[in-house]
């Protein structure tokens, strides 16, 4: 889930070139703001606290929370912001460099060292982290649906949509089986 969430942070990136029009340049960062602050919230929430624990040291940890930060002053930056601002553009390619940087990091040392250290507990933990990633989204439904609106072509987001949709649906119908049996 970590990696598709980079995944996806960095296609919405390659979407974004100099001369777009503004109102497409915004609505491609404030996509991109969205999913990296959903992401940044779960990992701190589940995913680092459960690596602090399985680790004798949290150094590799501190890094990410303080990349987090960086990340995060960035995004407050952008959102303070017109896309026709001299600084809109440089300033994203800053934040981007900070996720791909962020991105491998996490892929290449992390990743490697949950998959060792937690492998019976990823799949409790990816569930945990969806079922999060529901109600962090929730509220941001109609910011997200208009994002894909001025961002994709209309077949991809009416497909990306329904898989969406689909998706919380049966998550939804997962945790309420799960629930009734608990």
């Amino acid at each position: 889930m970590i990696r598709t969430d980079h995944s996806h942070v960095l296609s919405v990136f390659h979407q974004y070139e100099t001369d777009t029009s503004p109102q497409t340049k915004k609505a491609l960062v404030n996509s991109a703001c969205l999913s990296l602050e959903i992401h940044a919230q779960l990992e701190e929430e589940i995913f680092y606290p459960a690596m602090r624990q399985a680790m004798a040291e949290s150094a590799t940890v501190d890094k990410s929370v303080s990349e987090h930060e960086e990340m995060r002053r960035l995004i407050t930056q952008l959102r303070g912001m017109e896309p026709t601002d001299p600084q809109y553009d440089e300033t994203f390619m800053s934040l981007m460099r900070d996720v791909l940087h962020h991105a491998a990091e996490e892929e290449t040392i992390m990743l490697p060292k949950a998959e060792r250290l937690l492998g019976n507990r990823l799949a409790e933990l990816g569930a945990e982290m969806m079922k999060r990633r529901l109600e962090l989204s929730a509220p941001h439904a109609g910011e997200i649906a208009m994002n894909g609106v001025r961002t994709m072509q209309t077949g991809t987001l009416v497909m990306t949509t329904g898989a969406a949709v689909a998706g919380a649906y049966l998550l939804k119908k997962v945790f309420e089986r799960g629930h009734h049996h608990a």
